[in-house]
């Protein structure tokens, strides 16, 4: 589904990312692993084209997109969750949920908030409350909430589970591990947490200094590899 060959990237005289070649299967969770500064943010936001890499190619459903707006990216099937837990604080739950699927036609945007409510049910116990004043968890739920409504074929986020209280990190990790099991969708995450990540994702990479320095299966028996290997 997603693929980057030698994918070189940074921000103005400063090069980021050193030659990035990963492949991201379709129905499947890969995970981005690696240390503050390592360059995962940056990898992200590549992908979906907020960044233009300097180099190499990025495909995407056998297209090559790498010189692709962001905005035509999200209408090829790509919804891309940053870091921040970001919502429309002054507007309430339902109301950043249905101010998403506007942009969907009228038949489809009840069937799309109440998907996205059954799939985070939390939701639902402060659907009138406004944004601003839900926690961290709740926050990052309709920020996960909101993109699924925009009928993705591939969820990126970006440390969906920084600064979340644990209880609700395995709530959010059984979500995302439904989405691409029982929904289909391919999921790209950039994450520290080595026991989230791998407990979910079917294949990992780990960056460091902008260059994939590792690679293998995802499931909690990699975790002495992958730690060994963010050591370097």
């Amino acid at each position: 589904m997603l693929e980057l060959k030698n994918v070189e990237a940074g921000y103005e005289r400063t090069r980021v990312l050193g030659g990035v070649s990963l492949t991201s299967a379709e129905n499947g969770i890969a995970a981005v692993l690696g240390h503050n500064g390592a360059g995962k943010t940056t990898l992200l936001r590549t992908v979906v084209g907020i960044i233009r890499p300097t180099a190499g190619t990025i495909t995407f459903n056998g297209q090559d997109i790498t010189r692709t707006a962001p905005n035509k990216r999200v209408r090829m099937g790509m919804a891309y969750v940053p870091q921040g837990q970001q919502s429309f604080e002054q507007l309430s739950t339902l109301e950043n949920l249905q101010v998403v699927a506007d942009g969907k036609p009228r038949s489809k945007r009840k069937k799309l908030v109440d998907h996205a409510r059954e799939r985070f049910p939390a939701l639902n116990e402060v659907i009138d409350k406004k944004a601003g004043l839900l926690s961290g968890g709740q926050r990052q739920q309709l920020a996960i909430a909101r993109a699924l409504i925009t009928e993705p074929s591939m969820l990126i986020l970006d440390e969906p589970t920084e600064g979340i209280q644990p209880s609700v990190v395995s709530e959010i990790e059984r979500t995302i591990s439904g989405l691409a099991a029982e929904d289909g969708l391919s999921v790209l995450l950039a994450a520290q947490h080595v026991g989230f990540a791998l407990a979910s994702a079917s294949k990992y990479f780990v960056l460091a200094s902008g260059q994939v320095t590792s690679t293998g299966e995802g499931g909690s028996a990699a975790q002495d590899e992958v730690r060994d290997a963010m050591a370097i």
